[in-house]
Parts: C-alpha cells; sequence; structure tokens
C-alpha cells in the first residue's frame, strides 16, 4: 500500500487547547489508514501549537502549520496549501470524528465518481444544545441524497462543513472565499449552483461540539442577517437571474426578512401568495397578494416559498406539484 495520503485533514485551530487533544485523538483512531492531518495553528495564544506539536511528534501522519493570525478563511487556504491528498476532509479543533468517518465517506467518494464532495449525519452535543440547534440536527439528518442537499440549498446550509470531503480538484477550482456570510455555506452555494453534486453519507459520523466560542455564536458572519443576505444574493444569480420579478409565498417574519434581502439586488415580487385572510386582495409594496388557489390561473414563474417549518414547506411543495411546478427549476423553498 502506498504511504501517500488518500485523505488530508484540514483543521485550522485557533487558542483550542480545552479541546484539540480529543479532537485529534479521533483523528488518530480512525480504522481507515491513509490520512494526514494538517493542523493549522491561527496565530494562537494558548497551548495550542505545543497540543499539535506533541501529535506530531509521536504519528507522522500530523503536521503542523504555525502562522499569524488570519482569521479562518485564511488560515483555511494556507492550509490547503499543505494538503497532499485526493480528498480533503474539513474537521474542526472542538469537533470528533466517529472511528469509521474517513472509511465510509472515502468508500462513498470511490463509487461515486459524479460526486464532488460528501457530507454526513451528525450528533450535536455540548453543556446546554438548545432546541433551535436540535431542530437544526434533525433537519440536516434528515437529508440523505445530493438531490435532498440540492432542494434545501436555500432553507439552512444542507451540510454541517465538519463533516465535508472534497475531492480536491473541486477544492482547488472552487476554494474558500471572504464573504459577510459564512464560508462554508458560500463554498457550498458555489459547488451546488456550478452543477457539482455534494451527496451525504446516512449516518453520525461527526460528534459537533455547541460551545460560546464556536463561530456560529460569536462572529458577525455567521448571524442570521448574514445567512439570509448569502440566500439572498444566490437566488439572485441563479433562479432568479433571468428577471427581477418573482412571487413570493410567505409574508412571515421569513419571508418578509428575505424579500428585503432579496431588493438589495433589484429583485421585488409580482405577487404574494398567502393565506391571511386580512392581507387577500390588498397590495403590498406593489405586489398583489392572492390565494395559493389563484397561482393556477397565472401560471406566473419563478417563485421562491418562503416560510419557517418544515410541515409548511411540505404543503407547499405538495400544493405547487399539483399545479406543475417543477421544484429547483420554477421554484425553491427558503427560510
Amino acid at each position: 500500500m502506498s504511504d501517500e495520503p488518500l485523505v488530508s485533514v484540514l483543521l485550522p485551530a485557533f487558542d483550542a487547547e480545552n479541546t484539540l487533544a480529543t479532537a485529534l485523538q479521533s483523528v488518530r483512531r480512525q480504522s481507515f489508514r491513509r490520512w494526514e492531518c494538517v493542523v493549522v495553528d491561527d496565530g494562537s495564544t494558548d497551548g495550542t501549537a505545543e497540543i499539535a506539536g506533541r501529535f506530531a511528534q509521536k504519528d507522522s501522519r500530523f503536521r503542523v502549520a504555525s502562522i499569524e493570525h488570519s482569521g479562518i478563511v485564511g488560515a483555511l487556504a494556507r492550509g490547503i496549501e499543505r494538503c497532499r491528498g485526493k480528498y480533503v476532509a474539513r474537521m474542526d479543533a472542538d469537533d470528533l470524528m466517529a472511528t469509521r468517518r474517513l472509511a465510509r465517506q472515502v468508500e462513498f467518494l470511490e463509487k461515486h465518481v459524479q460526486h464532488a464532495a460528501v457530507g454526513a449525519h451528525v450528533k450535536i452535543f455540548g453543556r446546554e444544545v438548545t432546541s433551535g440547534l436540535r431542530q437544526y440536527e434533525s433537519w440536516l439528518n434528515g437529508l440523505e441524497s445530493a438531490e435532498d442537499v440540492r432542494r434545501d440549498l436555500f432553507v439552512e446550509c444542507p451540510i454541517a462543513h465538519p463533516t465535508l470531503i472534497i475531492r480536491r480538484r473541486d477544492l482547488d477550482r472552487h476554494g474558500y472565499e471572504s464573504r459577510p456570510w459564512p464560508e462554508d455555506y458560500d463554498l457550498l452555494m458555489r459547488l451546488v449552483l456550478g452543477g457539482a453534486r455534494v451527496g451525504v453519507v446516512p449516518e453520525p459520523l461527526l460528534y459537533w461540539r455547541d460551545t460560546p466560542s464556536r463561530l456560529w455564536r460569536s462572529r458577525d458572519e455567521y448571524s442570521r442577517s448574514s445567512i439570509v443576505a448569502c440566500k439572498a444574493e444566490y437566488l439572485a444569480r441563479s433562479l432568479l437571474a433571468e428577471g427581477d420579478r418573482y412571487v413570493l409565498w410567505g409574508y412571515g417574519d421569513t419571508g418578509r426578512t428575505l424579500a428585503r434581502a432579496l431588493g438589495e439586488h433589484g429583485k421585488t415580487p409580482s405577487h404574494i401568495v398567502e393565506l391571511h385572510p386580512g392581507r387577500l386582495g390588498q397590495t403590498i409594496a406593489g405586489a398583489s397578494v392572492i390565494h395559493p388557489r389563484e397561482l393556477g390561473g397565472l401560471g406566473i414563474r419563478p417563485l421562491v416559498a418562503s416560510v419557517a417549518g418544515a410541515e409548511p414547506r411540505a404543503q407547499i411543495r405538495q400544493a405547487l406539484d399539483a399545479l406543475g411546478y417543477k421544484e429547483v427549476r420554477d421554484f425553491v423553498c427558503a427560510a
């Protein structure tokens, strides 16, 4: 067997001394053996570099790059330069890999050569995991295929980024970009909307730790408004690229917020589909408010269904399917 790594585990770390050792232990215990782990110490001021160095001294598959603090995108870019594997597996310094994670995901990519990348299901753990995170975990773990990922791309980020394994050629082609929203969601948007297939191994292969220091809690780029801005940017580039008018289904908080973000791109609704009896027949910001049954006679597309909750989205999908709307081509669900 070749000594060259087939998988490069890319693990950026900043002031991670409390969790890094257990994260690296979970990498070392992988049943799949042809890996290297590139730890990027992003200018840490604690014992992060020393902990990573001890692992590298004992196992040459661990490699450490210490850089001046540059943030997550800069650390990822520096780490990618050092990755030698055919596949690059993301990992964070506060998470744990299931022992079979690399084996199962490499097996998937070796078998499904048309897929650019693959994620997996997760188990979130921590002292006080919120109900919102539990709902996100349940939603994530309900996605099982590239078709599911594409369908729900605008609902939330459909891949937990620390579960992603991507072919190096596709990572080089797309890369990470510094944008005012999460770098992981941005990469996934560009991959999927560019035609790449991103699959899912429907097994919990990552233990995802929730702590107060997680980027989704501590950085503006991971705020709700930033994520909505990301969705609006890529909706404007994809489904709504050919015109400035669209149909908006839903005018609750979720729909209004997305509509405002789409307005930043010159995209405004021609009609708003609503069930609220007080809004039907009214005009909101120049858009006629109509009942769902009126859609059949209008036959207008594209449509953005922006509602919170899996059950309302399922009902909308069923209604639009009955009217001949094809998801992804004619409409998307967003949240």
